[in-house]
């Protein structure tokens, strides 16, 4: 069979409608994605209206614990007692109890008479008791995985399930059982996610709400 070969003055055309061929293609897939909306129209200037000019920014919702009275008066009179402690501070930190020394599980605050305790957070409380041995609890739970125990209370001025303010009066100091030699004092609890911790590292210090 014979092979047929385009003659010379047919090639030109042929590469001409290859090209035109081609920017047609590129054309329609323009005229495509501008109609589907990757081009900078007005869809894309919605979004980005949206996401940065319409929002509000962030507030830092940081606050600060604070310790469970106002009085300046106040001060500490057991400490936590802490095994990292040298021997001499972890001794002052025994409670004496019927002829046993007991390890202070909190903070012991005292000083002044019947002195305002207040909420070391925003929180709820999750209940009120009152104990032979320990006197009128308080305990508020915090939105931060914190609890706060507030015990040896003369008069409570909340009930379970009220929502409280930072700062907010919980109770008035009063007296316990298991440290009489304290005498009108309150005795501070921290619980930080199950855990009874040292307040002392927690005072002053910033937390995030869970919100951020």
């Amino acid at each position: 069979m014979k092979q047929r070969k385009l003659k010379k003055s047919v090639i030109p055309f042929v590469y001409a409608g290859a090209i035109v061929l081609v920017l047609g293609c590129a054309y329609m897939i323009e005229s495509l994605i501008q109609q589907d909306g990757f081009q900078e129209d007005d869809k894309y200037g919605y979004v980005s209206e949206t996401i940065f000019e319409d929002v509000e920014p962030v507030i830092n919702s940081d606050v600060i614990i604070t310790r469970p009275y106002t009085d300046p008066d106040v001060t500490v009179v057991k400490d936590y007692y802490d095994y990292k402690a040298d021997s001499a501070k972890q001794e002052s930190s025994l409670i004496l109890y019927e002829n046993t020394y007991l390890q202070n599980s909190g903070v012991s605050f005292g000083g002044k008479e019947n002195f305002d305790v207040t909420a070391i957070l925003d929180g709820t409380v999750s209940s009120v008791d009152e104990d032979e041995l320990l006197g009128k609890i308080v305990e508020v739970k915090h939105d931060n995985n914190l609890i706060s125990v507030y015990q040896s209370l003369s008069t409570v001025d909340v009930k379970k399930g009220d929502t409280v303010k930072q700062g907010q009066v919980l109770g008035k100091s009063g007296t316990s059982n298991v440290e009489k030699d304290l005498g009108d004092h309150l005795h501070f609890e921290l619980i930080d996610n199950g855990q009874t911790v040292n307040p002392n590292e927690y005072f002053d210090q910033k937390v995030k709400s869970e919100e951020e």
